[in-house]
């Protein structure tokens, strides 16, 4: 039986899969190739009554992109989304828009510190930022 609630949570990351930014398509782009050895993501995936941008279950890591422009209104909103996901055991990386467009690389090895010991072994970055983006 379903959670009160659930199915609108997993209504909403569906229809936030198919509307994703342009910063989280790039990002999504690198993670998806499981580039991160045998670190697994799932993109708007729901947790509780909250949406991450990226997760990797097995790792309870949660990466978000912010973009350039938040209202206090969104700040705290975030603020109680981080707090929640916390408590429930999850580590919350928040990445801007502009790292993910121009410091990739510095992304990618933030995500990889917080992964755990058997998952951080990584190599650079896959070549061509742009790939897979037209």
């Amino acid at each position: 039986m379903r959670k009160q609630g659930e199915y609108r949570v997993t209504h909403k990351a569906r229809t936030l899969r198919q509307s994703m930014t342009k910063a989280e398509v790039v990002l999504w782009t690198y993670i998806r190739r499981r580039a991160l050895n045998s670190a697994r993501f799932r993109r708007q995936h729901p947790i509780g009554a909250y949406i991450a941008d990226f997760a990797c279950c097995q790792a309870r890591l949660v990466v978000e992109v912010d973009g350039a422009t938040h209202s206090s209104t969104e700040l705290a909103y975030d603020q109680r989304r981080t707090k929640y996901l916390r408590s429930q055991g999850w580590t919350v990386i928040r990445v801007s828009n502009i790292d993910v467009y121009k410091n990739m690389d510095g992304v990618w090895r933030t995500i990889a510190a917080s992964l755990a010991p058997p998952l951080a072994s990584l190599g650079p970055p896959p070549a061509g930022e742009d790939e897979g983006w037209r």
